[in-house]
């Protein structure tokens, strides 16, 4: 006969433990405010997976002025700039110069080891390895869910319940939360493409990161420390890692960057090779009763415009206001106003971001007309003091809040 569960009450609940959840978790333990994280990965697989990640100002800030921690500033690499390559000739856009701003590479997981140390360090109620089951009684004062507690510690395999005042549903774009809730408008986008990723020992190919148009498909040379870079190149969804060598990849990679210039990429072992789809996708709106979605749960974006973890904490800085002031006044106003401040934002980052994918990408069959607009609308761009503006505007951030 099964064990009965044990009742856990809080004030948030939070389901999801990556950045977007723990950063949550953080801010409202910093207002005194009870919560709980329940994750159904075990630490170290967050921790040691491979992600990319590029941090708006914003989202610096979010990190290091709530007290989470200022490795940010020593172990990331800021950039004040980017290059828009394309015809075989590279185009710097200064951020400095066009907005006053600039962006830190920073890898997600980093994020998620700074935040999850915070939360070890202040005491949080942080369950990982532990698989949420059910939600509901979403539309009461009290909504609920259940969890199974897994790994190899005293209380593997107990079941609990959290009764809280609010739930959050952090985790992820296979988000259980959100399958849990039907009947919403949900809006997506499946792209033609992918990129292949691989991550390489090797020296910087540049200073800034480059974003490359070419006939044979998009580009990036990014980067990830002064050793080991990060670079993508646009393939087909059902590409096989296996099915590419280094020499291929190292080929195809150069090709696509060539140019009367003379630019030269930097080469080394390559540690790790991934495929990483690409989609774009909206569920509106991002709360159903007291149950409420943050980042990747509730909207996701193709990776070219970099804002996929950024809007995850600018939904949980919303978010947070919003629950503050729930406890503070009693009113639940921004509460309920939540999901369309949030929602303005992600549908500019949407555009943003699809913006970018267009431009930049060379789709499957594609009409040489509408290569030869990309390439007006890249030099366009660049020719323009204010297209340039735009696009460092969108890159770098819009204000949080």
């Amino acid at each position: 006969m099964a064990q009965p569960s044990t009742v856990i009450a809080t004030r948030v609940g939070i389901v999801g433990g990556g950045p977007g959840g723990l950063m949550l978790s953080h801010l409202l333990a910093s207002a005194g405010i009870e919560n709980i994280v329940v994750e159904s990965r075990d630490h170290e697989t967050i921790r040691t997976t491979h992600r990319a990640g590029i941090l708006e100002a914003g989202s610096v800030a979010l990190l290091t002025d709530t007290g989470v921690d200022s490795r940010v500033l020593t172990h990331g690499d800021e950039h004040a700039g980017i290059d828009l390559r394309f015809a075989g000739e590279s185009h710097p856009l200064d951020f400095k110069d066009l907005v006053d701003a600039t962006v830190t590479l920073y890898a997600q997981n980093e994020v998620f080891t700074d935040l999850a140390a915070a939360r070890a360090r202040d005491g949080g109620d942080v369950r990982f390895s532990a698989e949420v089951t059910e939600v509901w009684d979403l539309e009461t004062a009290s909504p609920k869910f259940r969890f199974t507690q897994g790994g190899d510690g005293d209380d593997a395999g107990a079941s609990y319940e959290v009764h809280a005042d609010i739930v959050v549903g952090a985790d992820g774009s296979r988000s259980f939360c959100r399958r849990a809730v039907a009947g919403e408008r949900e809006y997506r986008f499946e792209y033609p493409f992918a990129w292949f990723g691989i991550l390489a020992e090797a020296p910087k190919s540049a200073p800034e990161l480059i974003y490359a148009n070419s006939p044979s498909g998009f580009a990036l040379i990014s980067q990830r420390s002064d050793s080991v870079q990060r670079m993508y190149f646009q393939c087909d969804p059902s590409e096989n890692v296996d099915d590419w060598s280094e020499d291929r990849i190292w080929s195809e990679l150069a090709g696509r960057v060539a140019g009367p210039d003379g630019f030269e990429l930097k080469t080394g072992p390559i540690f790790d090779k991934t495929v990483l789809g690409f989609r774009s996708f909206v569920r509106e709106p991002l709360s159903h009763g007291r149950l409420f979605l943050v980042g990747d749960a509730g909207h996701t974006v193709p990776p070219t415009g970099a804002k996929g973890q950024n809007l995850a904490l600018a939904d949980v800085k919303i978010l947070f206001e919003a629950i503050e002031n729930f406890y503070g006044t009693g009113s639940g106003t921004l509460l309920e106003s939540y999901s369309d401040t949030a929602l303005r934002r992600v549908w500019k980052a949407q555009n943003f971001s699809s913006w970018m994918t267009s431009m930049l990408h060379t789709p499957p069959g594609q009409d040489p007309f509408v290569a030869r607009r990309a390439l007006g609308e890249l030099d366009a761009v660049v020719s323009s003091r204010y297209g340039r503006q735009y696009l460092a505007e969108a890159y770098t951030g819009w204000p949080h809040g």
